[in-house]
């Protein structure tokens, strides 16, 4: 594949400008971190941003940062630390769960949309986005957004460029809101839940006024592989409690006598929880980088296990859960399963199935995405006819 790196918004409008004339495709990419996600690509041509690099503006006292597509997250990330700052999205590192390497960033994470375990209570990464660069599929240069939430249209346009995965355009530069980073946390560790428990004690967790901003369970056949296999043994349900340490220890002392009433208690101090909560955002039971399907599956809450449980009567399938249950990321033995899956989500109320990974013959066979309703369906094919008039950009893979 030939890779092409411009090195200016103008040099990437010039080069979208020429395969749009010529029909020919472009698979927009970022450090490429999530390659083998998604639908399989063709394109020859792959258009990356890893060249756009750079922190444009950051004022901590303003609490936003803006930065080239291309910047690294790891760049980011270092320059909040020293202000005390953080992400709320709580972006996950694809690469082990993926088998990929390179360097994941900015732009990749909002066009993908990744969202960790905070997304409880800070809502996903397109939450905070502010404003957005991008160039569309006729070369053209487009600013949509700004540093302050006040333009409806422009701030439509930019929740439609976050999770577009690069079907719409290469995001160029990227503004976000970067709060204070929680001095403290800690982790309360419920054991010997099965899964419909935990679904019970999750939800008895969130509706506390004791402000949990991370609720999973781990059953069995994963718990053991989180912290060395340091959390007590058995079934682990997980609640973490962010803020300032007097507070946390407070609010953490009510959730575990609340929680004692579901089952043993057990505490992670603040080094072991940020550990668990790292390795829950990164899937590591999954994180092998190994042939077999992986599913990232999204549903209520409360049907969640009720999914799983009927999958494993009829395939081998194993599984955990985040966002209090709504969040499934399921590995399956062999096949991806996909008709069993989507069938048993929509007789249960619906929700939406992404096949995160894959041997490349299987996410050619499999619909990887969650078929869209045709009103939607529609509608998302006259944006892109708008934004991608010549259809040159791919369903796409920033990294």
């Amino acid at each position: 594949m030939i890779e092409l790196c411009p090195t200016t918004e103008e040099e990437a409008s010039e080069i979208i400008r020429a395969h749009a004339q010529a029909g020919t495709p472009l698979s927009v990419a970022g450090g490429n971190t999530r390659s083998g996600f998604g639908n399989v690509v063709t394109a020859e041509h792959r258009l990356r941003s890893t060249a756009l690099s750079g922190i444009v503006a950051y004022n901590p006292g303003e609490m936003v940062l803006t930065a080239r597509a291309g910047t690294p997250l790891a760049e980011i990330e270092a320059a909040l630390a020293e202000s005390g700052q953080t992400m709320a999205f709580e972006p996950m590192d694809h690469r082990p769960l993926m088998g990929t390497s390179g360097e994941p960033t900015i732009g990749g994470v909002f066009a993908a949309n990744v969202s960790g375990p905070r997304r409880l209570i800070s809502g996903a990464a397109r939450d905070s986005l502010l404003g957005v660069r991008f160039v569309n599929g006729r070369g053209e240069a487009i600013k949509a957004g700004g540093r302050v939430m006040k333009n409806v249209t422009g701030l439509d346009l930019v929740k439609l460029m976050a999770g577009s995965q690069g079907t719409l355009g290469l995001i160029t530069e990227v503004t976000f809101r970067v709060p204070p980073r929680p001095k403290s946390e800690a982790t309360i560790v419920i054991s010997g839940l099965n899964d419909a428990e935990a679904a019970n004690a999750m939800a008895a967790a969130m509706a506390m006024p004791v402000e949990v901003s991370g609720a999973a369970h781990l059953p069995m056949t994963v718990a053991w592989t989180f912290l060395g296999n340091r959390l007590p043994e058995g079934e682990a349900t997980v609640l973490r409690i962010e803020g300032l340490p007097a507070s946390v220890a407070t609010r953490a002392e009510k959730l575990a006598a609340a929680m004692s009433a579901f089952g043993p208690v057990a505490r992670l101090g603040k080094d072991d929880s940020a550990a668990l909560w790292r390795e829950i955002r990164d899937v590591k039971p999954y994180a092998d980088g190994g042939p077999r399907p992986v599913w990232r599956v999204s549903v209520a809450p409360s049907i969640g296990h009720q999914l799983v449980a009927a999958l494993r009567l009829e395939t081998g399938v194993d599984a955990f859960y985040d966002w209090q249950g709504g969040l499934v990321w399921m590995r399956m033995e062999a096949d991806a399963e996909a008709g069993l899956l989507r069938r048993f989500m929509a007789a249960l109320g619906g929700g939406h199935a992404t096949l995160m990974r894959a041997p490349d013959a299987m996410r050619a066979a499999t619909p990887v995405f969650e078929p869209q309703v045709d009103a939607v369906a529609l509608l998302s094919a006259r944006v892109k006819e708008k934004f991608d008039p010549a259809g040159i950009f791919s369903p796409g893979k920033m990294g």
